[in-house]
């Protein structure tokens, strides 16, 4: 009888879904089946305490007090307790990524976010806690993860997700290295567009896809499994890349590998571009760049910092000088706030911000900082009320930089609405979820102040400054969105005490002084036009990959970017090569002895 009932309560369940698949909306199916696999159809039900336990991961529990040598059993949702198997591993194992060190702490501080298993036992996952979690990545179908819709970089996902179940971690990184060239970086900053398309997030959470990547590279360095990988050939064609970001590292590895001699430029005084004074250090720490471009120069790759191309570097000169020219330029011209009092001292763009900030850093700790740097070029935070204005990662960047300045107060404006806590119907699986969330900025600043830093949709009408010209207030309005865009409403006025503004609204295009002088063909947003997939500019020997492209955009994209300007370059050379070859052999020294003089 009992087989009978469970058989009836399938039926019913395979009748109600099919019924309701005909009639809700692609956000309540998602609801539906996430209620029905919790049925017991799944024979899975949720223990009422959970399978967390008080340490913050999988409770797990030995035979005895002699049984060491075998893996310790883990508590399921169910409560039962069980060797960790990965066949339902989605169904019996909760999703539970790896927490950031606590606020407080780090705020004490500039050093990551992020644990340090060594260092921060209490918090950082054990082995066991990353083999319960990779279980939980499903044999899949289509791996939407990896498609366009979650990773750029086309990341193996599922592959070395069920290597580090199987405890294989030197394959591991192999896998990851073979389509991703720093997943150190994207293991940090990256916002996991994978995760919001995982297959299991359709009907439970996801996969913690990138704890997993951030736990593979920084495994394999610690045991010494990234080693230098030196070409065995080289082609004899050179490459000028211009910009040292992510997607220009990343052009640069992939030519340097395919046997050409790669030289990267770089205007300012540090390799890293955004990677270096764009994110700050409690994200990305600085020697985790040098670690992976002192790796580049092990392997061939030369880099020549200070060098502004089109301003102390000739531009044609670096063309004519090179077989290729391959711009990495990123986005870095800033959107400005055209209203009354923009002049004012004290209202900086993000950058300027963040990068006066960084350098003060890696100065104090090479113990190079002088007070005259630090009266011309320094922009504090200290004791003052903050206004950062735009969202998004560089936004949160400048909330948690604020805070570590001890500012008096930082608020947060934001022009759009508050997103919903759920998808919205308009926001169907696998697109990337515009939902409400916390960063580690927004985290930091509710566990100071006790309320979260964000303003939602209000705009900035002025500017107030003080007899000396600096800034002292802010005033806005709120806005409605309508089918125009964002609408003021009148009366709505507020001011707010403001000793810095820090304007973080994106960038809008690659600055445009290289592109001039190179004479390169712009699209209608002013980046440079070159079709993506062939990256080839308008100018013969010229590609184009990354932000100064494609528009601002992920790491990820720019290392997706990167790699798809060096496939191009490298086709391009390869092609000139055989050309260059021909042409020596039909005008050697013996090709044309008819057409010379006779008195020879």
């Amino acid at each position: 009888s009992t087989h009978a009932e469970s058989v009836t309560q399938i039926l019913i369940f395979i009748m109600m879904l099919s019924r309701s698949v005909l009639s809700v909306s692609r956000h309540r199916r998602g609801n539906l089946v996430a209620r029905a696999i919790r049925a017991k159809s799944t024979q899975v039900e949720e223990s009422s305490e959970g399978p967390i336990g008080a340490d913050g991961r999988h409770e797990n529990w030995r035979e005895g007090i002699y049984d060491h040598d075998n893996e310790p059993k883990v508590r399921r949702r169910d409560g039962s307790m069980a060797s960790v198997e990965k066949l339902r591993g989605f169904l019996n194992y909760q999703r539970n990524p790896e927490p950031y060190r606590d606020p407080l702490e780090r705020l004490m501080d500039w050093e990551e976010i992020n644990p340090v298993p060594e260092r921060d036992i209490e918090v950082a996952h054990t082995d066991l806690e990353r083999k319960v979690q990779a279980a939980r990545c499903m044999d899949c179908g289509t791996p939407f993860c990896q498609t366009y819709t979650g990773c750029p970089v086309n990341n193996l996902i599922p592959e070395w997700n069920n290597l580090v179940y199987q405890d294989q971690w030197d394959e591991a990184i192999d896998r990851l290295h073979s389509t991703n060239n720093f997943p150190e970086f994207t293991g940090r900053v990256c916002p996991a567009p994978c995760e919001g398309s995982c297959v299991a997030g359709l009907v439970d959470s996801p996969v913690t896809i990138k704890n997993i990547e951030y736990a593979i590279v920084d495994r394999a360095f610690r045991d010494g499994k990234i080693t230098p990988r030196i070409p065995s050939e080289r082609s004899g064609m050179t490459v000028a890349v211009v910009g040292s970001g992510p997607a220009g590292l990343a052009c640069a590895d992939q030519l340097n590998q395919q046997g050409h001699k790669v030289t990267v430029f770089e205007r300012a005084d540090r390799v890293g571009g955004l990677l270096m004074y764009g994110i700050p250090n409690m994200k990305l720490e600085k020697d985790t760049v040098d670690r992976r471009v002192n790796l580049l120069r092990e392997e061939g790759i030369e880099f020549v910092t200070n060098a502004d191309i089109g301003v102390n570097v000739d531009v044609n000169e670096l063309k004519s000088n090179f077989d290729a020219l391959c711009l990495c330029l990123g986005s870095t011209k800033p959107r400005d706030l055209p209203v009354p009092g923009r002049e004012l001292k004290g209202v900086h763009f993000a950058m300027e911000f963040l990068t006066a900030n960084q350098k003060k850093l890696l100065l104090t700790k090479e113990g190079k900082l002088e007070s005259q740097w630090e009266k011309d070029n320094w922009i504090t935070a200290e004791g003052k009320d903050v206004i950062v204005i735009g969202g998004g990662d560089t936004g949160t960047d400048c909330i948690g930089t604020s805070m570590r300045h001890r500012c008096k107060s930082v608020t947060n404006f934001e022009l759009m609405p508050q997103p919903p806590m759920e998808r919205a119907t308009d926001n169907p699986w696998p697109q990337w979820p515009r939902v409400f969330g916390i960063d580690y900025g927004h985290a930091e600043v509710r566990a100071v102040y006790g309320d979260d830093p964000r303003v939602y949709s209000v705009m900035t009408k002025e500017l107030i400054g003080d007899d000396e010209g600096n800034v002292k207030a802010l005033v806005t309005q709120d806005v409605e969105m309508t089918a125009q865009g964002p609408k003021a409403i009148e009366g709505s006025e507020r001011e707010w005490p403001a000793d810095l503004v820090i304007l973080s609204m994106g960038f809008l295009h690659p600055e445009d002084y290289v592109t001039k002088e190179l004479g390169l063909d712009l699209d209608q947003r002013n980046n440079i036009q070159a079709v993506y997939g062939d990256f080839r500019t308008n100018v013969e020997g010229v590609f184009a990959g990354g932000d100064c492209r494609r528009g601002q955009s992920l790491v990820v994209w720019a290392i997706n970017e990167g790699r798809g300007a060096a496939a191009a370059c490298d086709e391009y050379l390869e092609q000139k090569r055989v050309d260059d070859s021909a042409f020596t052999q039909g005008h050697g020294a013996f090709a044309n002895l008819s057409s010379l003089s006779p008195s020879i």
